[in-house]
């Protein structure tokens, strides 16, 4: 509900103003970043098949920056780590460690391909395979050893739906990625910078800190998906976008996420330089914010958040 997403929202600014040894710029942006997040909950809530379906092509432009292109303008030492000590590297999912600020912290995001043969290194514009998961539960475990934050980049239109996949586990695969990223003791941060669908996404976004940019989707199905299931008809593609509420908005609206990441007028496409230093402005903050709270407390906090999901009364 709207006046439950709008407590939640003043109770992290209330928070943040009460702590007088946080006051610096980073601090005020966070601060003014959620003032503006609490105006957008005020707006109208109406938004029609179009409003929301230009979002959809947003998240889903060819031009639109992915996982790579934020590693290379975010980070310091950067170093890719391949491999899940078993089948195959799975190209669809990077990981890393690299140093963001003065941090050294682990990166894991989906990679699409711009070009054909790059996306059929790319499984199929970012599509992870069992081996892409276990590629990041052997990075989580890493930071877990090393006291490294976990940062995951989402943008996938889902997990690999074919055989093969399926042969190798693919369900059990996503819900081990979720277990694990449930039990890390590190602070966790991750922001659908794109498509976050179905299996594939949340695989990797069982975090402390949630984010969304501003023009990138979140659901359980693709609208097409939706469509041919309910009505028959991938036509009606726009009809389901709408009912779903897939946008950064509605989504912070339902408690889906926590944040949502301003992008550059007309989308991250249009200035990469800027979405990137806006991400990173976001991320910075989010993980400076989870570093001051004790391990348990972090435990208790993510796993409240996600079983109050989709409860109602």
């Amino acid at each position: 509900m709207p006046g439950e997403a709008e407590h939640r929202l003043r109770e992290r600014l209330s928070k943040l103003k009460g702590l007088p040894l946080l006051r610096g710029t980073r601090v005020s942006g966070e601060e003014q970043r959620l003032d503006d997040q609490l105006q957008t909950l005020r707006a109208d809530e109406t938004a029609s098949e179009e409003d929301v379906w230009e979002v959809v092509e947003l998240a889903r432009h060819p031009d639109r920056p992915y996982t790579l292109d934020y590693v290379d303008r975010i980070l310091d030492d950067w170093v890719e780590l391949h491999g899940e000590k078993g089948r195959a590297d799975d190209g669809a999912l990077v990981a890393g460690v690299g140093r963001l600020g003065t941090r050294t912290i682990a990166v894991l995001g989906h990679q699409k391909g711009r070009e054909l043969k790059e996306n059929v290194d790319r499984r199929l514009w970012g599509m992870t395979h069992p081996e892409g998961h276990a590629k990041a539960m052997r990075i989580m475990e890493l930071a877990e050893r090393f006291g490294f934050p976990v940062v995951t980049l989402v943008d996938t239109p889902g997990a690999y739906p074919g055989v093969t996949a399926e042969q190798h586990g693919q369900g059990g695969s996503i819900a081990r990625s979720q277990q694990t990223m449930l039990r890390l003791r590190v602070p966790t941060v991750a922001c659908i910078i794109g498509e976050g669908m179905s299996g594939g996404a949340v695989a990797i976004a069982v975090a402390d800190r949630v984010l969304m940019q501003e023009n990138a989707i979140y659901a359980v199905i693709s609208p097409e998906g939706c469509a041919q299931i309910l009505w028959r008809d991938a036509g009606a593609a726009k009809k389901a976008a709408a009912a779903f509420r897939l946008d950064a908005r509605h989504c912070l609206d339902l408690g889906v996420i926590d944040g949502v990441v301003p992008e550059p007028a007309g989308g991250a496409q249009t200035d990469p330089g800027s979405a990137a230093q806006l991400l990173r402005d976001a991320l910075v903050a989010a993980v400076d914010e989870l570093a001051k709270v004790p391990a348990p407390e972090r435990l208790r906090q993510r796993r409240r958040k996600f079983r109050q999901m989709g409860v109602f009364s």
